[in-house]
Order: structure tokens, then sequence, then C-alpha cells
């Protein structure tokens, strides 16, 4: 039977859900092997059942592709414009959170909706119209490309806040913890740098509480991010 996570919170504080959680729950609060070598997740990914994919679950994994190449590549554009470290450094943990997914996708023979991986292209038109909005809205000034981050992490976190109230299945679970945890520092990141310039950020997905209890965390270490 599929279990429901219903405190949204659970995925701003994981470590406040141990106490009294099922095996389950555990697992998919623990971060993956420190060292996030592609390689080590992919066996660590393998040696976990192969459970029945729920419609919802299967449309999750498609979404969540195509949802990390938006970040990939629109920071990549926008470390092109502006040369700022922070977008080429996250970029680059985008970019796992992309194999990872599609390593989920492999283990499940599910079709990937990115087969070219051409910059900028997108099978979804809702990705294809953020990666427009998003990209223009970064190329106005490197605060705005900052913003613009935040908006990818802020949609990227209510997206995986969301989907675990249907996601059961271990593998899953584990991948979209690590993929919160990431989401969380890089909103973290851009959040500093948008207030280094002397502005704000107000949150476009997440609540101003969920908001709010992000940015004002510490860095999360552990998984890969």
């Amino acid at each position: 039977m599929k279990s429901v996570l219903k405190l949204s919170f659970a995925l701003l504080f994981p470590g406040l859900l141990f106490a009294g959680c099922s095996k389950q729950e555990r697992t998919a609060n623990t971060p993956l092997n420190n060292d996030w070598s592609m390689a080590l997740v992919q066996q660590q990914l393998l040696l976990m059942p192969v459970e029945q994919l729920s419609t919802e679950e299967i449309n999750s994994l498609m979404h969540m592709r195509e949802e990390e190449k938006l970040a990939r590549d629109v920071y990549n554009t926008l470390y092109a414009k502006w040369g700022s470290r922070v977008f080429s450094n996250i970029s680059s943990a985008e970019q796992n959170h992309m194999d990872a997914v599609l390593m989920l996708m492999k283990k499940y023979n599910l079709t990937d909706p990115v087969p070219s991986d051409e910059a900028g292209v997108f099978k979804s038109a809702e990705m294809q119209n953020l990666y427009k909005q998003l990209t223009e809205l970064g190329m106005k000034s490197l605060v705005d490309a900052y913003k613009a981050g935040a908006t990818i992490e802020d949609l990227d976190l209510f997206d995986l806040m969301k989907s675990f109230s249907f996601i059961d299945n271990e593998d899953i679970r584990l991948v979209y913890s690590n993929l919160s945890r990431g989401s969380r520092n890089h909103l973290r990141a851009f959040y500093r740098n948008i207030q280094n310039a002397g502005t704000d950020y107000t949150p476009q997905y997440l609540s101003v509480s969920e908001f709010n209890a992000v940015i004002s965390s510490e860095t999360e270490r552990g998984g890969w991010h």
C-alpha cells in the first residue's frame, strides 16, 4: 500500500523525523554515499528493490528529469553571460541530479524525455516556457540572474515536497531526498548573493514559512549536490 508523508516540512528538516520513523522513511532521509561518484550512486540504487511504479511516480520522474535539465541549462547560460562561479558550480550539481534521475528511469525501463540533451530544448511545453522566461530575466542584470536561480530552486523544492505525498518507492525517495538537500543548499547560495547585492527575493512557489525555514538554516552536508 502506498504510504503518504503528511508533513511538508519533512523535506525541509528531515533529521527531525528520524525518531519514530519507519524503515522506509529513515532510508528516504539518508544521504547517498558522501562520495557522489555516479558509479557509486548507481550501485546503491541497484541494491534497492524494484517496486511497482504508479502513474504519478512515472510522471514525477519524467518531470524531474526535465526540471533538473532546466536548472542546468539556465545556469550554464547565465554563467556564460555573467561569469559568476555560483552558476558554474551549481550547474555541475544539476548534471549530477539529472544523471541520478536517469539512473532511476533506466532501472524501471522508462523512456527518457531528454533523448538529445540539446541545451534549451525541452519536450515539456512548461519547461520550454520556463527556460525562455528565466533566461530572459537572468540576462537583465546579475542580480536578476541570481533571482532566476532562486526561482528555479524554489520551484524544484516545491515540486519535490509535493511528490513525497504520493511516492513510496524506496529508491525514488532516496534520490528525491538528496535532490531536495541540494536544492536547499542552492537556494541558500542564490539568496546570499541576492542579499549581498542589497535586494531581496520573494518566494514564488514555496510558502513564506517554508522559504524562511530553508534560508535561515545552515548549509547541509552529505549526499551529492
